[in-house]
């Protein structure tokens, strides 16, 4: 424990006396009745003791009202308990600490009764939560002290649930602990710490990684009972006790995927059978997690001896540059991509983005795993700890040492204050500039351009050291030879060469190779081409390999040099090496992609210019550019193709960047949404004006055009069609014949106008088809008119449609109209969603549609996203009935997307905390690996021949270690929200 247990003495100062910075306020006021309603319930006594306080440490009062105006996570915890806030204050925070942790223990060895327990736990972890967040607020901690009293938190809550758990077994008879004083002790099972959990750098609202063993020859079991289930329902008491979340909220959300192969083992397993796991098939990336493993509880005795037995797996005595260069292939070689030093700050993700922590901590575990085997000094689990052992050993230099500690400290301090804010596990910055205001002052500064050249500094420190690492490294030793492939015969050592980088047919993939050389593709004929390719094969071939299905790769690839129109890529090619390793990693992940890049090659002029890995093109940017495009066509032919191919050029733009990595795919479905939006409107207007100009106008005449669906949710993906309703209206006392050389009457002239965007957006072209569009959404579907009027679309709303329609309906949004008719459908669609309704009906009426869904679809396959028990459909139908039943009380509830819909229904206390972040999360989940999916191969299930790469991917984006460890967490996922939907919905519908 890194916290003394003394009691408190007068030369310890208080909190409140030791804080010496605050963030900045931007309404002093406002912050001022917040905490002032926050501590409403105090007693005039306790009013006194904090008047006082605020008195003699003005900065106490101003780091609390920095909580009361940044965090409404804090808010709530000084409102719930006031006098939290006044013992939190007026201790010294380390002794606090000490004795948190120690009342807690002392109820849980006391306890007969779970319930006691948890409340226990639950008040320790919200009194340690508001004590950390101030102390780290007003500088009295630094990051070692803030990161170590998390983990001391977490620590104590671990053993204090197991050993109850364990004492309550005893109690039963079902084990005999050596020392009934301490059930943990000797009881055969250790809780292993893994991440930063074990390295004691937990951050604010973080996760626990734990792996769970036993050694069958030490556990004192009763006669009879069975080891593994014994320990499995030990295990599983623990998680619960933990993250299940009471009226006092939850201690700690526990993540046991880090075990071996968690898709098919149990929570708890053996010794034996993990040590044999991990010899036998353990990967790179889980040497790299061990680094990190300590035993927290439990019988630490085993733990120990488990970590000891696991040590020649984790510390191999040879240096072992190749399964470095395994974890490193992609993520490497996509961020040292050129441009990619520059940063957005909106929305970045500190941990996983470019010059991010993970990076800080990959540069530090990469150099430990090649050097530690041999140098024991390095095996340290403490990231700052290791940059200081890697510079003592002259691994590193000191300067280098010296700016990534800084960046470090800086960048964790930045992700515990952007937890702070809600105790969300996120890692992101806010996604609006006005958002970022709040949180820059949040962090101190006086605005966000100030903390935006803080933060960018930082990440640019960090991206160029670890871009740098491994820069002087000899190559693969396969290709230290020269790679012959002469026009007539395969070359032997070439298909040793080949063979050794993993070529199943090396004759095969040379062969492939030699007709490149021999000019065979058109895009080669050339012999300047040919040698632009000669220069890059050795290095494309190795890329390719890197996936993991070196020959599919290399079919991708010649289908691909095949489709090249021309020579121009190759030159870029062989100017750019990095440009050749983001080919290979979307030839090997998503072929689609490739094929759309093989017919456009003038695409990769975009990928090499510095911005690209900048900002995405916002709305105002792609609305000039296309303006420019469509206003400078000679006819309107040539309009309809420059906007194909405009769709078509963003659309490879946003799909490299979700290859690549530096757009993560939860911002993707928005990207798309938003190129959709650009064009429609454009062609609406464009369309309007030719109409008006042929057929002439009807007074007062308006159309709007209403997304729904993906489109209407700001969650497109790369296949997405466009699920559309257009309604109009006109002067009710005017004529209703347009005034043109071709006069239309009323509905007829709308459902004309109706037929012509409908065409300007699907009709097939020299350019292609810019969407699929579907107006079966409209009243009466494909029997009722293409286009409807907006009284009688709200009359039809309200008096016929069907519950499936209004579910539809709550993402309906305008996304082309004028501002006042836009402003009357928005409130049409309003009125409508704020209808009093059954929920019973409501619910039931879900519940059968979810259930004809499954009997025409299946909801078996886990990989079915979308259809999948607990799966995408799922998650929508419950945002869809919260809307539906509550929006009438709680008109806030209403948004089109998905997330946020979950998120204000926890904020509204229509949904339990521990439900909405399973739902939001899962949402998310199922989102991103969709987006993935959508663009490597058009479809919403992982194909059964799924490339390493492509798998490889989908890890990435669902944010696993590996594609075994997604699927399980999917499997956990999915049940998880199937319970979540059956609890919510069938006792309602009963």
């Amino acid at each position: 424990m890194l916290w003394p247990q003394e009691p408190d003495s007068a030369d310890r100062p208080p909190l409140a006396v030791l804080m010496r910075e605050a963030p900045v306020l931007a309404a002093a006021e406002t912050a001022k009745t917040r905490l002032r309603q926050a501590t409403e319930s105090l007693s005039p006594a306790g009013r006194a003791e904090l008047d006082a306080l605020f008195a003699a440490a003005p900065c106490a009062r101003d780091v609390c009202l920095g909580a009361a105006e940044g965090s409404p996570f804090l808010v709530e915890l000084i409102r719930a308990e006031p006098e939290r806030l006044l013992r939190v204050l007026g201790s010294d925070p380390h002794r606090h600490i000490a004795r948190l942790i120690a009342d807690c223990a002392a109820v849980g060895a006391a306890a007969t009764d779970e319930a006691e327990v948890m409340r226990a736990l639950r008040r320790m972890r919200s009194e340690a939560a508001l004590l950390i967040a101030l102390a780290d607020m007003g500088g009295a901690f630094d990051l070692s002290a803030v990161t170590g009293a998390l983990t001391d938190i977490a620590d104590a809550a671990v053993r204090t649930a197991l050993a109850f758990l364990l004492a309550d077994a005893a109690r039963a008879g079902r084990v005999h602990p050596p020392d009934p004083s301490d059930p943990a002790g000797g009881c055969g099972l250790a809780v292993i710490a893994m991440g930063k959990h074990g390295a004691r750098e937990l951050n604010y609202s973080s996760d626990i990684d734990l792996v769970v063993v036993y050694d069958r020859d030490r556990a004192p079991l009763a006669d009879g009972v069975a080891i593994s289930p014994f320990f499995v329902k030990i295990t599983q008491g623990l998680v619960r006790l933990l993250q299940e979340r009471s009226a006092d909220g939850y201690v700690l959300r526990v993540d046991l995927r880090l075990r071996p192969d968690p898709g098919s083992t149990q929570v708890a397993l053996s010794t034996a059978a993990a040590l044999a796991y991990y010899e036998r098939e353990g990967a790179t990336w889980e040497r790299a997690a061990y680094i990190k493993a300590r035993p927290v509880a439990g019988d630490l005795d085993v733990g120990r001896q488990f970590l000891a037995d696991l040590s020649p797996f984790v510390w191999r005595r040879v240096l072992d540059f190749q399964a470095i260069a395994d974890v490193h292939a992609m993520k490497r070689e996509i961020h040292a991509f050129r441009g990619h030093d520059v940063v957005a700050v909106e929305g970045h993700n500190v941990k996983l983005g470019r010059g991010g922590i993970r990076e800080v901590e990959f540069f530090v575990q990469t150099q430990q795993l090649i050097a530690g085997g041999r140098d024991p000094l390095l095996r340290t689990s403490r990231t700052l700890d290791a940059l200081d052992a890697l510079t003592a050993h002259r691994w590193i230099d000191p300067k280098v040492r010296d700016a990534l500690a800084e960046a470090y400290v800086f960048l964790r301090r930045v992700e515990h204050r952007i937890q702070m804010v809600a105790d969300a596990q996120t890692h992101a910055l806010p996604e609006s500039r006005e958002a970022m205001e709040g949180f820059a002052r949040f962090m101190g500064y006086a605005d966000r351009d100030a903390f935006a050249a803080a933060l960018v500094a930082r990440l640019q420190t960090v991206q160029t050291h670890y871009a740098n690492l491994f820069e002087d490294a000899a190559p693969p030793a396969v290709l230290d030879a020269d790679l012959l492939f002469p026009p007539d015969e395969n070359d032997r050592p070439t298909l040793a060469a080949l063979s050794r980088l993993g070529f199943r047919e090396p004759a095969a993939a040379s062969g492939i190779v030699r007709r490149w050389l021999a000019g065979g593709p058109r895009a080669l004929k050339g012999e300047a081409a040919r040698m632009h390719l000669a220069r890059i094969v050795p290095l494309m071939l190795e890329a390719l390999a890197r996936g993991g299905d070196p020959d599919g790769a290399l079919i991708s690839a010649d289908r691909f040099f095949t489709d090249l129109p021309g020579p121009h890529l190759l030159t870029a090619l062989d100017r750019h090496p990095d440009l050749v390793r983001l080919l290979a990693t979307i030839l090997t992940a998503a072929p689609r992609l490739a094929e759309t890049l093989a017919r456009r090659p003038s695409l990769t002029d975009a990928l090499l210019d510095p911005a690209f890995f900048d900002v995405l093109p916002d709305e105002e940017s792609l609305t000039r550019h296309l303006d420019h495009l469509l206003d400078t066509a000679e006819t309107d032919e040539e309009q309809l193709d420059r906007a194909r191919r405009f769709r078509q050029e963003q659309h490879v733009l946003i799909g490299v960047r979700i290859a690549s990595g530096t757009l993560p795919a939860a911002r993707a479905g928005e990207a798309y949404a938003t190129l959709a939006e650009v064009i429609i409107r454009a062609l609406h207007r464009r369309v309007w004006a030719r109409f008006t100009e042929a057929h002439g106008c009807i007074a007062g005449a308006e159309t709007a055009v209403l997304a729904m669906g993906k489109l209407g949710g700001r969650e497109m993906t790369a296949g997405s069609d466009l699920d559309l309703i257009v309604l109009y209206d006109f002067d009710a006392d005017a004529d209703p014949s347009s005034d043109g050389p071709r006069p239309l009457h009323g509905a007829q002239y709308f459902a004309r106008f109706t037929q012509r965007l409908v065409t300007s957006l699907t009709s097939l072209t020299n350019a292609g088809k810019l969407y699929d569009v579907d107006l079966r959404l409209r009243p009466s579907g494909r029997s009722g008119p293409v286009a409807t009027r907006l009284a009688s679309f709200g009359t039809y709303q309200r008096e016929e449609a069907w519950t499936w329609e209004h579910m539809a309906l709550t993402r309906a949004r305008v996304i082309a109209a004028t501002p006042d008719f836009g402003a009357k459908v928005k409130a049409v669609v309003g009125a409508v969603m704020g209808q009093p309704r059954d929920p019973r009906r409501l619910a039931g009426d879900i519940l059968d549609m979810r259930h004809a869904i499954a009997a025409e679809k299946g909801e078996n396959d886990r990989w079915n996203l979308k259809h999948a028990a607990g799966g995408q459909v799922d998650v929508e139908f419950l945002a869809q009935y919260l809307v539906l039943a509550h929006a009438y009380d709680h008109p806030e509830i209403v948004d089109t997307a998905t997330a946020r819909v979950l998120a204000a229904a926890q904020r509204l206390g229509l949904l339990a905390p521990e439900d909405a972040h399973v739902l939001v999360r899962a949402c998310r989940l199922y989102q991103d690996l969709t987006q993935v999916l959508r663009l490597s191969v058009d479809a919403h299930v992982v194909p059964a021949d799924a490339s390493p790469a492509l798998k490889a991917l989908l890890a990435r984006a669902g944010e696993m270690p590996d594609f075994a460890t997604l699927d399980a967490d999917l499997a956990d996922t999915q049940a998880k929200v199937r319970a979540i939907f059956e609890r919510m919905l069938e006792p309602e519908a009963g």
